[in-house]
């Protein structure tokens, strides 16, 4: 293992993965949701492929063993990833960001609903610490405690991200069972191609013709996503999961230096105490999954802040 290494690749793929991010965020006025999906899935294909064939593991990367299990972890992904760039044109980027760690809390709840998984009081505790912090992001936009009415999109915005967390982790629970015979490469390339495809689908409801700096910002957004991927994968190679795992959450520093410096957005102080709770939710989970020995390194390098 080399820690120093990992921890530097993760970073550089959250670094990325932000970038990526904002560059969707940028283009949501003119560009749909759906249209958004099809750039960052389609763009992302030739860089695995690539990636792949620097390796010579072209052949074996590409092989599929469960191919309803690529379907069902492609339809939960690119809902999830949809759901989340839908997110970004309603809400800032770092409560997009904050909301998005959610996924992480519902991991463990479903971890046990579908997958059998035993989640003692410590696990149970930190989820619901984290949904503490989900309450306090949300309670200003649903007027909970009595505060000025909100616009509707941010309502709109709030439960949008969060059926996107919910898909996020169904797509994650889909892939604890897929690594058990699918190369990582495999998971990541047939995503990007189910996503590709159903994205599509969507070109009749508003699609535009982007040009200029719109269709570069576009084309960009895939191919960052795509090297982050690999930058992610990379980093569970080299370091343990209860090393790598918690940066995760530095994306939130980086969102909130792009929100305020690019995109004029100043968090708020219920933001800001929501996102520490769920963070430090997320990485009590983490650190307590180590403890008890369930490994799932491979699974979580396949992990991004949209499915």
């Amino acid at each position: 293992m080399q820690p120093v290494k990992a921890i530097t690749l993760k970073l550089c793929a959250v670094i990325l993965f932000i970038i990526m991010s904002s560059l969707i965020k940028a283009a949501s006025d003119e560009v749909p949701p759906g249209e958004a999906v099809f750039f960052r899935s389609f763009f992302a294909i030739p860089v695995t492929v690539i990636w792949l064939m620097m390796l010579g593991q072209l052949s074996t990367g590409l092989r599929v063993k469960s191919i309803w299990g690529h379907v069902r972890r492609g339809v939960a992904g690119t809902l999830a990833v949809a759901m989340m760039f839908a997110g970004l044109a309603l809400l800032p980027l770092p409560e997009v960001t904050a909301l998005g760690y959610t996924s992480s809390l519902l991991i463990v709840i479903f971890a046990a609903l579908f997958l059998g998984e035993k989640v003692g009081v410590f696990r149970i505790s930190a989820v619901g610490v984290g949904l503490v912090g989900v309450l306090i992001i949300l309670a200003p936009k649903l007027s909970v405690f009595g505060g000025a009415p909100v616009e509707a999109s941010q309502m709109l915005g709030a439960i949008v991200v969060l059926i996107g967390a919910t898909f996020a982790a169904i797509a994650q629970i889909t892939i604890r069972k897929l690594v058990q015979t699918e190369h990582p490469a495999a998971i990541a390339f047939y995503f990007s191609v189910t996503a590709t495809v159903l994205s599509a689908l969507t070109l009749p409801f508003g699609w535009s013709m982007p040009t200029g700096w719109l269709a570069i910002q576009l084309v960009l957004a895939g191919v960052i996503g795509g090297a982050a991927q690999i930058f992610l994968t990379l980093s569970y190679r080299y370091g343990d999961a209860s090393v790598v795992a918690p940066f995760d959450y530095a994306s939130m520093l980086f969102a909130l230096g792009i929100g305020y410096f690019i995109f004029d957005e100043v968090p708020t102080g219920p933001m800001l105490v929501g996102a520490a709770l769920i963070s430090a939710a997320g990485i009590a989970i983490v650190l307590r999954e180590h403890h008890l020995g369930l490994r799932r390194g491979r699974a979580r390098a396949l992990r991004t802040p949209e499915g």
